[in-house]
């Protein structure tokens, strides 16, 4: 099977399982150069494009593109794997597993809320090296409930992963689960299998889509460009498409609701990944787990810098442009136009809210003390899950991060919304200081990410 052509501006959308991971790495042997030799080299590409194009400009979005994802050289595609205690972040599912069982028991629910269908495909992406995924299939196992075993008999799994490291990674990981028979491609576009019934995830995957960068001048929306000047920089032009401005309309955002000066991110990425995520699911959920805001707190008062952020050893970088290749880069998602844009597509909004209500609703609690209750849980063991539950659940890191499930084609009545959290479990958003522009200081909300 080849690889799915990649929509612009999103360079995520390559199924593992799309031919042997050997054949999306380099000849070469890129573990033998040095990590400043690959940065010194992504540079030259991106300058040379720069050079060669009409105006010597390109979009921040395809300036984030190819730091991110180009092959060999871009952040997300080098053999080191990124969200662990020794890379540069961590997510929820390398925290600890009771965040997978956690959705795991969402999961059940939603596969009852189908009718119970065989097969029933979950679909991942940003798969990276399947911790997410073999957490979930852990915790079906641990349930131990007939409904639990039946839905472990009839789960199919997808893995949607850009780099061929990863990709490698997952596989093998499976195959040392006993888990290989799981993997499939089903749902994919490029093999021309039928949509399916069942769950597709996204767990901060959308944090990593370029974005291009708009700045408010004169009551006027202009774009940010990414030129060279001793250094990449930012320049401000007319926009490189009118697609900016539909965007900020459908989130019912105009350049005159803006603040003058006033920079913003916007994911055009959205849109074709949304497209992608249609001719996947026939009938199911859509569960989005990712730090964001709807539009009206995104482009608020709140953040008038925008919200890009580098990331690199556990600890915000200030200048984005610096190490090009060897710092994450993220922007906050835009809820709102995931929702507007679903909804154009078949999705329905079933509920919108913070990670921390979510895992609570869904049943943490449970898994905790079903941990603790254990003979086979070390007093280390538990120590470690509770540490890995209070960073889930604190609103100055992870609690604050938003999940959207949508579903199509589910029933007249969906699964219910997440109530609100419990008292004495925090919800409410952290105080928030501008996040930088490229090429200035730092000055951010608490890091969801980091060990910090």
């Amino acid at each position: 099977m080849t690889p799915e052509p990649r929509p612009p501006s999103t360079g995520l959308l390559v199924p593992a399982g799309a031919g042997p991971a050997a054949d999306l790495r380099s000849p070469s042997d890129p573990s033998s150069e040095s990590s400043s030799d690959r940065s010194a080299r992504l540079t030259a590409v991106v300058r040379a494009e720069i050079d060669s194009a009409p105006e010597r400009r390109i979009t921040f979005a395809r300036f984030m593109e190819r730091a991110l994802y180009e092959p060999e050289l871009g952040y997300y595609m080098q053999p080191a794997d990124r969200p662990t205690d020794a890379g540069d972040f961590l997510t929820a599912p390398e925290t600890h597993a009771i965040f997978g069982w956690t959705i795991a028991r969402r999961i059940e629910q939603m596969w009852a809320e189908l009718g119970r269908p065989r097969p029933f495909d979950i679909i991942e992406y940003g798969a990276g090296s399947g911790t997410l995924a073999l957490s979930i299939i852990e915790g079906f196992r641990r349930h131990d409930s007939t409904d639990s075993i039946d839905l472990l008999e009839a789960v199919r799994y997808t893995p949607v992963e850009s780099s061929g490291y990863r990709q490698a990674d997952l596989h093998e990981r499976f195959e040392k689960a006993g888990l290989a028979e799981l993997l499939t491609v089903t749902g994919s576009p490029s093999n021309k299998s039928v949509p399916v019934t069942g769950v597709i995830l996204a767990n901060e995957f959308l944090d990593a889509l370029p974005v291009h960068r708009v700045v408010v001048r004169g009551g006027q929306l202009l774009e940010l460009f990414v030129t060279w000047r001793d250094g990449f920089v930012e320049v401000a032009a007319e926009p490189s498409t009118p697609d900016l401005q539909g965007r900020l309309a459908d989130d019912v955002l105009l350049p005159d609701r803006l603040s003058e000066g006033q920079i913003g991110e916007v994911c055009l990425g959205l849109a074709p990944w949304l497209d992608d995520v249609s001719r996947r699911l026939a009938r199911g959920y859509l569960l989005v787990i990712d730090y964001g805001y709807e539009a009206a707190e995104l482009y608020g008062p709140r953040h008038l810098a925008g919200t890009l952020l580098g990331y690199r050893d556990h600890h915000f970088v200030e200048n984005p442009f610096a190490d090009v290749g060897l710092t994450d880069m993220t922007a906050h998602v835009d809820f709102t136009a995931i929702q507007v844009l679903g909804e154009r597509r078949g999705l329905r909004s079933v509920a919108l809210t913070t990670q921390t209500e979510f895992l609570v609703s869904s049943g943490l609690e449970s898994e905790l003390q079903a941990l603790q209750a254990s003979p086979e849980t070390t007093a280390s063991d538990y120590l470690r899950a509770r540490s890995g539950v209070v960073r889930m659940l604190d609103p100055r890191h992870m609690g604050r991060f938003r999940v959207l499930t949508m579903e199509r084609q589910v029933s007249d009545d969906p699964l219910p919304r997440q109530p609100a959290a419990p008292e004495g479990v925090a919800s409410s958003e952290p105080r928030n200081a501008a996040a930088s522009q490229p090429g200035n200081a730092v000055a951010s909300e608490p890091d969801p990410r980091t060990n910090g």
